[in-house]
């Protein structure tokens, strides 16, 4: 029996905490012309659980849902409360530069969708020894790093977005 192309879920993706909707431009054009639907949504500054109604609002249950660091952590608190059907982390803030102790993954052992980090192993917001551990605290999660890249993905978005396109693909209907 022949296997049917299906139509992946719409990918929602959030900006960091000094970018808006337009600073996702590159992520999202790399996702569509991997033939993916993406698009960016703009999120108001302010702390990331004044946030996640606002994302709430914008992505509907059964999308995909993700953003970078800020964008990313309001998708994945976000994702607590609404059924979506996998998230993408890019960069996410795991603690503040310099408080390691400050782990901001209190709510993700309650995230029940599938998850892929990617994560740069130089990045101050994220100790990837510290990143490798938390990531056990997901039921369901992957963990992608790129040596010598700090926060952001900008230089390895077609390495990075192969990645997010083959873990959409991979996702079951």
């Amino acid at each position: 029996m022949p296997v049917q192309a299906s139509n992946p879920p719409a990918i929602f993706l959030a900006h960091g905490a000094s970018g808006d909707a337009t600073s996702m431009r590159p992520y999202v054009n790399a996702l569509q012309a991997r033939k993916l639907p993406a698009s960016a949504i703009d999120l108001p500054r302010s702390k990331a659980e004044r946030a996640v109604p606002v994302f709430i609002e914008k992505v509907p249950a059964g999308a995909i849902a993700g953003g970078h660091s800020y964008g990313g952590r309001v998708a994945s608190m976000a994702a607590v409360e609404i059924r979506y059907k996998a998230l993408i982390l890019l960069s996410y803030p795991l603690h503040r530069p310099g408080h390691p102790e400050d782990l901001r993954t209190e709510h993700w052992p309650k995230i029940r969708c599938p998850v892929l980090i990617l994560s740069g192993e130089a990045d101050p917001f994220a100790r990837v020894e510290l990143l490798r551990a938390a990531v056990r605290l997901l039921p369901q999660a992957e963990l992608v790093t790129f040596p010598r890249v700090g926060h952001g993905l900008l230089s390895v978005i077609d390495a990075a977005m192969d990645r997010v396109a083959e873990f959409v693909r991979g996702l079951k209907p």
